[in-house]
């Protein structure tokens, strides 16, 4: 707490760089990262929803969630294709 105060009060932080706009909160780079992140938190719910309320194996499940990737990916290349 100390050094953190320190930090502000002798004006340490104006030495410091600030973060490129590439890699700000707002930036594509960190709206991707955050899309793919609550992407794998809908994964992990749906997965315990299907093991925990519908009991469904977990095997059973990766299964599911395999099928879906490759359908999704055979569904992208077609329409890639078609463009």
């Amino acid at each position: 707490k100390s050094d953190f105060i320190n930090f502000i009060s002798d004006q340490e932080w104006k030495s410091i760089e600030p973060v490129s706009s590439w890699f700000g909160p707002s930036s594509f780079l960190m709206s991707s990262m955050s899309a793919l992140f609550q992407l794998s938190m809908w994964i992990r719910h749906c997965h315990g929803y299907l093991t925990e309320t519908v009991g469904i194996p977990v095997w059973g499940s990766y299964a599911i969630f395999a099928l879906a990737t490759l359908f999704s990916g055979l569904i992208l290349g077609l329409v890639s294709e078609a463009l």
